[in-house]
């Protein structure tokens, strides 16, 4: 039986989908709001991804005024703002629609005392929420990337989450829907990752997964000899 597991969060423990479509159906003109195209502002949000999520920008506004200088275009703050509050409220419409299965398993892991972490990638704005929502208060420690300065697959966000969970990584497991090549990362950081295969099944990899959340219970179940 593990003594910790990790879990990674979007597409995980929640989703910003439903039907393949976006639960926000969010759409904007960013050429009549700041002056260049949705692919160009695409390409561009996109490239600063990995700055974006190690807390290099050290907000949402800094982002889209870097966008813009470089783009040789105005900054207008109303605007910025304006888009920062509608990002905010995007992103916390998928902690209000969480999964019965998915804090059922978090519930019977806490049982069996089982340490539980987060490790996110993730940005200030799209994480406003997890304070409010029915998860925080079950996990024993939580790893936002923009407060740590890495990102997965970086191995010392791991390391780092097993040492605050006080657990070696051979003893912890690593549960992710393979974006941001996240399993490959954990298991390149000693610890046993399973895919989590029940929103995202567009990731493929060779790691174990899993159709449904509870099946990871069967798993230790299993490992101690007691099939469910």
């Amino acid at each position: 039986m593990p003594k910790a597991i990790l879990f990674d969060l979007f597409e995980t423990l929640i989703t910003e989908f439903s039907d393949h479509q976006r639960i926000s159906k969010r759409s904007y003109d960013y050429m009549a709001l700041l002056g260049i195209s949705n692919k160009e502002f695409k390409q561009e949000w996109g490239s600063r991804q990995h700055k974006r999520m190690t807390g290099y920008y050290p907000n949402y506004h800094a982002v889209l005024s870097d966008i813009l200088t470089v783009q040789n275009l105005p900054i207008d703050h109303a605007v910025i703002d304006g888009l920062y509050q509608e990002r905010i409220t995007e992103k916390n419409l998928p902690f209000r629609q969480i999964r019965a299965d998915i804090l059922e398993l978090l519930a019977a892991l806490k049982a069996m005392k089982i340490k539980i972490g987060l490790i996110s990638n993730c940005t200030e704005e799209e994480v406003r929420y997890w304070g409010k929502s029915e998860l925080a208060a079950v996990f024993d420690d939580v790893i936002f990337s923009y407060e740590v300065g890495f990102a997965k697959p970086d191995k010392e966000i791991y390391l780092l989450s097993c040492e605050k969970l006080g657990a070696a990584p051979e003893e912890v497991w690593f549960v992710g829907d393979g974006g941001s090549s996240e399993l490959e990362g954990a298991a390149d950081a000693g610890l046993r990752p399973y895919h989590a295969f029940w929103f995202n099944t567009y990731i493929q990899s060779g790691f174990r997964k899993l159709a449904q959340p509870l099946e990871l219970l069967k798993i230790i179940a299993e490992q101690n000899g007691d099939p469910l």
